[in-house]
């Protein structure tokens, strides 16, 4: 997530420099061959228009939906730190001091299992956008993803016991399988009397509430913007690149007639039309590169610093003195 006010001209320069450095070249090619009498090349600008209104549109859907996402994603989460602090000071509350041991194990799996559903959510699949160049060139130059440089086994073992830590570490969704230990210690406890049904059945409820809003996350995990949307947008933005400045010759030929600069105004149509698709790739390349909300993009949302505030919030409530620093921005980036 960026935590600054904006991304700078000049990152968004470098982060599209290619992109524009082709667009002008797709501008140059057919102006130069207009000027040097290949005027046969100019097409009418009305079906290029035409389609540049429906590749808009097309754009600005994807965007949308890119957006929405990214936005469900952050509310999964808003609602994981909610049930993390009420099932925190339920399962506090509903022991006796005498088993404060049982309670900080149960507060240091839910730190486990935020651990592991973290690393899951950071796996990379095939249809996420972090391979590509610009986005891994920024984020070499700008932040490190802490999935992608520590190992979940390493994390865990500073939540877990040896013996429950190799047990989880077998197992494909750790998440899943931490939640579920949780519940074999919530029944024990029930069937020893130390809580009672209506204490057992508050926190079951919770339990419930965390392993949904963990589905919800893995859906939009593993579940991609359909691929159908994306590519058709990406053939019809491509085909209006290509031929956008081709529907401008005959306009900024006949821009000078009469004045001054006439027979040098078709030299106009590089930048405009270098501007005009540079826009429209970008809005693209800004809908495509938010669309996987939790691959580790610079738009991500911020899993790591989310989990490290419960963490905090919920070692609090045991009155631990040595808690661990919050997460804080690197280059206005946190992740």
């Amino acid at each position: 997530m960026h935590t600054g006010r904006r991304y700078s001209p000049l990152e968004f320069f470098k982060w599209t420099r290619r992109d524009t450095y082709v667009m002008l070249l797709m501008a140059t090619i057919p102006t130069t061959l207009y000027a040097f009498g290949f005027t046969f090349i100019a097409l009418p600008w009305q079906p290029i228009a035409i389609m540049g209104t429906v590749v808009a549109f097309i754009v600005g859907f994807k965007n949308n939906a890119s957006y929405n996402r990214i936005w469900e994603a952050r509310q999964i989460y808003g609602a994981i730190i909610n049930n993390s602090r009420s099932f925190a000071y339920t399962v506090r509350d509903a022991l006796p001091l005498s088993y404060a041991e049982t309670t900080k194990r149960i507060f240091y799996r839910h730190f486990a299992w935020l651990t592991a559903l973290r690393f899951q959510l950071r796996e990379p699949r095939v249809w996420e956008n972090m391979q590509e160049w610009r986005n891994k060139e920024f984020q070499e130059s700008h932040y490190r993803i802490p999935e992608r440089v520590a190992k979940v086994e390493d994390e865990l073992k500073n939540f877990l016991d040896a013996d429950e830590l190799i047990y989880i570490l077998t197992k494909k969704n750790r998440a899943t399988q931490l939640t579920a230990k949780q519940s074999e210690e919530l029944a024990k406890l029930r069937q020893s009397g130390v809580i009672n049904d209506f204490q057992w059945t508050q926190l079951q409820q919770a339990l419930m509430r965390l392993t949904d809003e963990q589905g919800k996350a893995e859906r939009i995990k593993n579940f991609p913007y359909p691929r159908n949307f994306a590519s058709i947008a990406t053939y019809l933005l491509l085909i209006f690149v290509i031929f956008f400045p081709f529907g401008l010759l005959h306009e900024f030929d006949k821009l000078g007639n009469g004045t001054l600069v006439e027979g040098y105004t078709i030299w106009f149509n590089i930048p405009f039309s270098a501007v005009v698709t540079w826009a429209l790739h970008t809005l693209d390349t800004v809908g495509e590169s938010s669309v996987n909300p939790f691959e580790g993009s610079a738009n991500d949302v911020p899993i790591t610093q989310i989990s490290r505030t419960i963490e905090i919030d919920m070692r609090d409530m045991l009155d631990e003195v040595s808690l661990p620093d919050p997460i804080l921005p690197q280059n206005n980036i946190v992740l």
